[in-house]
């Protein structure tokens, strides 16, 4: 086998890299993975919409339940100085009595308040434990497809790596400068850096040369190094 036709099989493993290196790329793993961490990002931002509603409406029911509570205990002391003895005049326990019957009314008042935001707060409370739960769920996708992805890269870096070893080994039985032409070539055509002459025809680019020119080639056996006008491939007569 001529270095060209070596050549030939040296571009099949490039070829065969450019494909292992593209499948990497585009694995579906990967774009399982990226779906779910957008899934996570959008139930991240719901859940924390959602927590600061729930968070607002629990802070202002809490306000009402110490005003209740404050309300109360002013009513109830009101009460104990009423029924002490302490007091005697009638207008001021009647005063009093007016006064324990505002804070009653005010207290009823703040409660009621209090009752309709715990009617506002329980559904929230359930929208955020139920985006809570799909969250995790989202969680477990990511995991299960970051592992995944982890392993279709694996496997495919191995052959990769594989593919790599035995490219090298044919690329340093041919020589350094024909080797290096090839890459440029391929560099340049970004994809043929050779092609097999079958006819006129060039199989990097499938256009044809002129025949004078490939009948040459063929005579010479493609030395001095010939090139496809087309592609700029190194042709290798068949």
């Amino acid at each position: 086998m001529s270095e060209l036709d070596v050549l030939l099989t040296l571009q099949e493993h490039d070829s065969t890299l450019e494909r292992l290196l593209h499948r990497h790329h585009t694995l579906p793993e990967r774009d399982a993975l990226r779906d779910a961490e957008a899934a996570a990002a959008a139930l991240d931002a719901r859940i924390a919409s959602a927590r600061a509603e729930r968070d607002r409406v629990a802070r202002e029911e809490q306000q009402l339940d110490d005003e209740a509570r404050s309300l109360a205990a002013k009513a109830t002391e009101v009460e104990s100085r009423m029924y002490s003895g302490e007091i005697s005049s009638p207008k001021e326990l009647q005063s009093m009595q007016a006064d324990v019957e505002q804070l009653r009314r005010h207290q009823g008042t703040v409660e009621n308040r209090e009752l309709e935001l715990m009617e506002v707060r329980e559904p929230l409370d359930a929208m955020v434990a139920d985006l809570e739960q799909q969250r995790a769920t989202v969680s477990a996708d990511i995991d299960r497809s970051t592992a995944a992805l982890g392993a279709a890269e694996a496997e495919i870096i191995a052959e990769m790596q594989a593919e790599r070893t035995t490219r090298d080994e044919i690329a340093s039985a041919i020589d350094a400068a024909l080797v290096s032409e090839y890459d440029r070539r391929r560099a340049q055509a970004k994809g043929a850096g050779v092609a097999r002459l079958v006819g006129t025809t060039c199989q990097g680019c499938h256009l044809s040369i002129p025949a004078i020119e490939a009948e040459q080639i063929k005579r010479t056996g493609g030395q001095p190094l010939a090139f496809c006008d087309n592609c700029g491939a190194i042709l290798v007569p068949s």
